[in-house]
């Protein structure tokens, strides 16, 4: 069994920071890639920047200069650091993972969701 656990969401003004964390636990063999989606309101869920296995970092055009996505290996945890956030980055925003489990078996994961808000 596999969680992955999502913390760091709230309301804020625009202009600010926040830092999203998703912590993977359970019987996990290995980590191929995480990533962070969001969905708003009556939209359909995005893709807001993942981290594949060798570092490689992709970000939505929406996003890039103002958010960072950065993982700890050790700790099984992929963060996202949103900065200048904008009225228009209001949504759910889920953790996606790519795991291998201990019984070697490949599976996708999603976190429950943590909202985020951005509004004066």
């Amino acid at each position: 069994q596999v969680q992955l656990v999502e913390s760091g969401g709230g309301l804020v003004q625009p202009g600010d920071s926040l830092r999203l964390s998703c912590a993977a636990s359970g019987s996990i063999f290995s980590i191929n890639g995480m990533g962070w989606y969001r969905q708003a309101p009556g939209k359909q869920r995005e893709l807001v920047a993942d981290i594949i296995s060798g570092g490689t970092r992709n970000y939505a055009d929406s996003v890039k200069g103002r958010f960072t996505i950065s993982r700890d290996n050790a700790k099984n945890t992929v963060y996202l650091q949103m900065n200048s956030l904008k009225p228009e980055d209001t949504a759910v925003y889920y953790c996606k993972a790519y795991i291998t489990t201990a019984s070697m078996r490949n599976y996708v994961y999603w976190g429950q969701g943590t909202q985020v808000t951005v509004s004066s």
